[in-house]
């Protein structure tokens, strides 16, 4: 036993200088009573970076032994020689003004992936986008497929690299895609928790019980791979938010770990460096966290889980019943948005946008909106309803039916505690029977529209995104029920002809004569 203990930390030690893994779980009580938990797993690949894309023509990449590094993904990566990577899948709305900002910026509804490639090589970026994201359709088993050409934009300010670009002398690009009908489940969940060194089986992914997860009024999965000095960076994020009251079934605002996720930190990751839980203090009232905590700092609870023995059910508890405030509905962000597609006819339309700044200093926004084909912008109809000048920078890429997506942005500049409305006019196409989803008279999901505040020096590093809510839009849709009452009519109608001409074709007449007594 002893010299096998010594064996392990030697190899935990070695392995330790090229690849690292750290886990995190911030848990906050919200105004509105629910609880925003956030976790967090970080594996560092030391001194790694990306494939120059002027070496896939070489089979001789030996990159791919890896101990912690997901093994599949870093396939991928090479394989298509990927600089930086962002992939998450999302369902519901997040409330911004009561919420306040997310740990991790991408909420937006459905799936949205972008990445950043380097261009030179034998494949083109767009053949390596195509097979990037039929690869990650197989790996997290969704229909990334479905971002194709139609759905797939190369915006020029909204998404910089949050990680660092290799000067290579070669240019980069962005390829960005979203999919607001896509919908995340459990078999998402699962290949996702396999990309983890420990899997499900100790640390903190064992409090990430599919039925509690996918119960809370907000979740979502992310997938994040970022190239820095250190080396490639792989961050797995899980977001949710619970209602505790709801699933306690009564006015107690109480939470822990069993309530919430119908589990309990048993063991730790035995390969992990750093398991932390960060328990977010409320700023008033009486309340009580047990156990005692590592440390207190700056209003926030630390709990350091790395090797420690026994389990582990953290929780906060109220003394009573808990209270809404009705009184209390001052946004928690810097601006609000409201975003809306009007139109009482199924050819025409109008896009509202209407923005409010919350706060006293002035405020410049990067506004995108990306709209498939199916919906086309009347540039010209573009009105800013303020007494001064506030959107600039304009840039619009025409759409192209059945090949490119529609693309505006600008920037919108708006004064101290005032609000701004942008409306432009819209066109709905009309769709061929065949190019109908199998729900038509549903509607089509379209993508929601993103904002990302600007610094005073124009730059959106480090900003975070503001996601609105996806839009329902009603297309001129054919009535699907009169092709089965055709084909009814047209297989009654043969029916009958082919019975009466098989029945004169096959039978044979025979005049059959009676007898007098009724004999033959």
């Amino acid at each position: 036993m002893l010299w096998t203990a010594i064996l392990l930390s030697s190899l935990t030690f070695v392995l330790g200088q090229t690849e690292e893994f750290q886990e995190k779980l911030s848990i906050k009580s919200l105004r509105d009573g629910r609880v925003a938990s956030s976790f967090s797993f970080s594996i560092l690949l030391r001194d790694a970076s990306p494939r120059d894309p002027r070496f896939l023509a070489f089979d001789d990449d030996d990159s791919h032994h890896y101990t912690l590094f997901p093994l599949t993904l870093g396939q991928i990566l090479r394989q298509y020689a990927v600089t930086e990577l962002h992939l998450t899948l999302n369902a519901g709305k997040w409330n911004y003004d009561a919420w306040g900002y997310p740990d991790e910026s991408g909420v937006g509804v459905g799936a949205e992936l972008r990445a950043w490639m380097a261009e030179g090589g034998p494949s083109s970026i767009d053949d390596r986008w195509r097979g990037l994201r039929n690869a990650l359709a197989g790996l997290f088993c969704a229909s990334l497929g479905s971002l194709d050409e139609q759905r797939t934009t190369s915006p020029a300010l909204s998404f910089p690299p949050d990680g660092y670009l290799p000067d290579w002398g070669l240019p980069h690009e962005l390829r960005h895609a979203s999919y607001a009908s896509e919908h995340v489940c459990t078999e998402n969940l699962t290949p996702f928790l396999k990309l983890l060194p420990c899997k499900s089986l100790s640390g903190l992914a064992t409090l990430l019980n599919p039925h509690r997860l996918f119960d809370a009024d907000w979740h979502g999965i992310g997938l994040h791979v970022l190239w820095h000095p250190e080396g490639v960076e792989v961050r797995l994020n899980v977001q949710l938010v619970s209602d505790p009251i709801r699933i306690s079934s009564s006015r107690k605002q109480d939470w822990s770990f069993k309530t919430l996720f119908d589990r309990k930190v048993q063991k730790p990751c035995p390969v992990a460096k750093s398991s932390l839980v960060v328990v977010n203090l409320p700023s008033s009232g009486i309340y009580r966290v047990d156990p005692e905590p590592s440390f207190i700092k700056d209003g926030k609870a630390y709990y350091d889980l790395t090797n420690s023995p026994g389990s582990w059910n953290i929780k906060t508890v109220w003394p009573g019943d808990f209270e809404y405030p009705f009184s209390d509905s001052t946004p928690l962000v810097p601006f609000s948005v409201r975003r809306k597609l009007l139109s009482s006819a199924q050819d025409t339309g109008k896009l509202s946008i209407v923005v409010t700044n919350n706060q006293e200093e002035q405020l410049d926004l990067l506004y995108l909106e990306t709209m498939p084909w199916i919906i086309q912008f009347y540039l010209h109809t573009a009105r800013v309803y303020s007494d001064e000048n506030l959107i600039s920078n304009i840039s619009y890429t025409l759409p192209v039916p059945h090949a490119r997506p529609g693309t505006f942005e600008s920037v919108l500049t708006l004064p101290g505690r005032s609000t701004l409305t942008f409306a432009m006019d819209v066109q709905k196409a009309f769709l061929r029977y065949t190019e109908h989803p199998p729900d038509a008279q549903r509607g089509w999901d379209l993508p929601p529209a993103v904002f990302t505040p600007l610094a005073h020096n124009g730059s959106t590093k480090q900003m975070r995104q503001f996601y609105t809510p996806s839009l329902l839009v009603d297309l001129a849709t054919p009535d699907f029920s009169m092709p089965y009452n055709v084909i009814m009519f047209t297989c009654s109608v043969v029916a009958f002809i082919f019975g009466s001409v098989f029945n004169v074709l096959t039978r044979k007449f025979v005049i059959v004569r009676l007898e007098a007594n009724g004999q033959k």
